[in-house]
């Protein structure tokens, strides 16, 4: 068995497509399709389901594409480990995001790289948390910055960095502007445009606004904080955006950012790694620069006050 036919393997699950496997691992569809011929002959089991196209992976297989991942995560982990023993770590670092906290990862990404310059960091952000902690464990990201709620289980170690707060986004015009806080009841009536009920950070807000009292009925919704702020420039909207966000964009010219109160309430977030053993040296190093940087602190300094 070979680590190539086990990547091609992990490749058409992910791909589900032999042309595309083939193009994402840099070889033929042919030589593709008889590397896995040949681990089915050596495993003795049908791993794909073959006709006229691909129709996926048979039991047998899907249950080998968990131990194909665990095997290469432990190959490349082992690289990395002996990398960082002979002349520093080096490689590279996967980190996804939920999109509220994408803004936040920069406060790791930049202490990471100067105590790691060798390593190369691939951040993905827009990210489901509940796409988050599956790739985690399929060994598809090295770290995520997610909510840490309770479907984070036992199977994670975190890393808290700081506790989410809401503002109302609003132009400088509306009567709410001038206030110094707003309720949530107040931000329902508004013409609201907010992140779209897939993703978690909406479904935070909706919680909150029960507790409110209150329902929001957005007429525009996207999975973009950017288009977030994009649509409330125009002057026709108000949203809702995590004040984390402030800190990248500040408050831009002719808007208003006001703190939600009636609930005042915050959600943490923080750093998850799959707790495995042995745990990747990406991942401990990451987690280092997590319990020592004060993420918090950074995140309240919001541009031009």
């Amino acid at each position: 068995m070979l680590f190539r036919q086990l990547e091609y393997l992990v490749a058409l699950s992910r791909e589900r497509h032999f042309a595309r496997a083939a193009q994402a691992c840099y070889v033929s569809q042919p030589a593709l399709s008889e590397a896995l011929r040949k681990l089915e002959e050596e495993l003795d089991v049908p791993l794909v389901r073959r006709g006229r196209r691909y129709e996926g992976l048979t039991p047998e297989g899907e249950r080998i594409v968990v131990w194909a991942q665990r095997i290469l995560a432990d190959r490349d982990a082992l690289k990395d480990e002996v990398d960082a023993l002979r002349s520093g770590l080096s490689g590279r670092i996967r980190i996804g995001s939920v999109p509220t906290a994408s803004g936040a990862v920069a406060h790791l990404t930049g202490p990471f790289c100067a105590a790691h310059p060798l390593v190369t960091v691939e951040v993905i952000a827009d990210m489901q948390s509940v796409d988050i902690l599956r790739q985690l464990q399929n060994f598809e990201l090295d770290a995520g910055v997610t909510y840490l709620r309770a479907d984070v289980s036992e199977q994670f170690h975190t890393v808290p960095l700081y506790q989410e707060r809401y503002v109302l986004l609003l132009p400088a015009a509306d009567s709410l502007a001038r206030r110094t806080t707003a309720t949530w009841a107040e931000a329902a009536r508004l013409p609201l445009c907010l992140l779209t009920q897939a993703m978690q950070g909406r479904r935070v807000l909706d919680e909150l606004f029960a507790e409110g009292g209150t329902q929001a009925s957005p007429r525009l919704e996207t999975d973009s904080v950017a288009a977030l702020f994009a649509h409330v420039r125009t002057g026709r909207w108000a949203s809702i955006v995590a004040h984390a966000w402030l800190h990248v964009f500040g408050v831009p010219h002719g808007m208003r950012a006001v703190p939600l109160v009636e609930p005042a309430a915050s959600v943490p977030v923080g750093l998850v790694i799959a707790a495995r053993e042995p745990e990747s040296v990406m991942a401990r190093a990451l987690t280092d620069i997590a319990r020592s940087t004060d993420v918090a602190t950074a995140l309240d300094r919001i541009p031009g006050d």
